[in-house]
């Protein structure tokens, strides 16, 4: 090894890997996305919701039953199919973010089990690591792999 050469860590290796797209990282989006968590939103959870509901009671109050269970379905809808998909991207690029910062971030996170790796090796192999793995072996693992040359196969 030269001194030029710095023994990278494996958190730099992991975010080299994330970036080539040679390993992709998995977030438990419910257990990031509440409270006590470091990237919950609440605006993005309750405001929404309470929306919803406040319309629909209002307008069963003041003016009939089926506007109120109208506006309630319609809110729903548009909750499951509009909110929700944008709150779990937010949860998981936040997460990522936030886990990538540092080592600390990182451990503290898959040590609760809220992130996975997993990986499609050159030769076919597909790997997966989640909270009881290494993830630092197994970053080195793959990483070795996409650097090392592949053997010229030999026909049959």
């Amino acid at each position: 090894m030269t001194d030029e050469e710095e023994p990278r860590s494996p958190l730099e290796m992991l975010r080299e890997l994330l970036g080539a797209e040679r390993m992709k990282l998995g977030v438990h989006i419910r257990k990031m996305n509440s409270p006590g968590s470091p990237v919950y939103r609440y605006g993005e959870n309750v405001w929404p919701a309470a929306l919803i509901l406040v319309s629909s009671f209002a307008a069963t109050a003041w003016v009939h039953f089926y506007l109120g269970a109208a506006i309630l379905v319609v809110g729903c809808w548009w909750w499951l199919a509009k909110v929700q998909p944008r709150v779990k991207d937010g949860v998981f690029d936040r997460t990522t973010a936030w886990a990538l910062q540092s080592d600390v971030h990182f451990d503290a996170l898959w040590a609760k089990g809220v992130l996975s790796l997993y990986a499609e090796l050159p030769d076919g192999r597909k790997l997966a690591a989640t909270r009881r793995d290494d993830w630092r072996g197994f970053v080195r693992l793959v990483a070795r792999e996409h650097a090392a040359p592949e053997a010229p196969r030999e026909a049959a």
